[in-house]
């Protein structure tokens, strides 16, 4: 039997998580990657995507993130997210109307930074939509 990973998920907010788990799985700047104990050490973006939590004493769980930081150790894991949420807590009326003011700020973006910055989180709300 494999041993469980130590998981912090940590919001601007409060710490949303603190759990062990059989596996994380994050959305990394170069794509999804799953940790499991004894995982090489690094550190990378994350991008917009969902965590996954699976075989923690809570259960399987989702959260949305809108990026941050992810640190891997051998046997532990800790997110820094800009924004999380519990996939069960998503209210879509909300999302869509933060899809439409995200969508509209692409269009006022004064620099190409505010823009770019702008279609991320568009695009970022739209997976999430698409994933409910």
């Amino acid at each position: 039997m494999t041993e469980k990973i130590p998981f912090d998920l940590v919001s601007p907010e409060r710490l949303m998580l603190s759990e062990e788990a059989d596996m994380v799985t994050l959305p990394g700047a170069d794509g999804y990657f799953g940790v499991l104990d004894g995982h090489m050490p690094l550190i990378t973006t994350l991008k917009p995507g969902v965590i996954d939590v699976t075989g923690g004493t809570l259960g399987d769980q989702r959260f949305f993130v809108l990026g941050g930081f992810a640190e891997v150790s051998p046997h532990k894991v800790t997110v820094l997210a800009e924004e999380a949420m519990p996939m069960t807590d998503v209210d879509t009326m909300a999302l869509d109307e933060r899809i439409k003011d995200a969508e509209e700020d692409v269009l006022l973006a004064k620099t190409e930074a505010d823009r770019a910055r702008a279609v991320d989180t568009a695009d970022a709300l739209r997976t999430l939509r698409a994933s409910l």
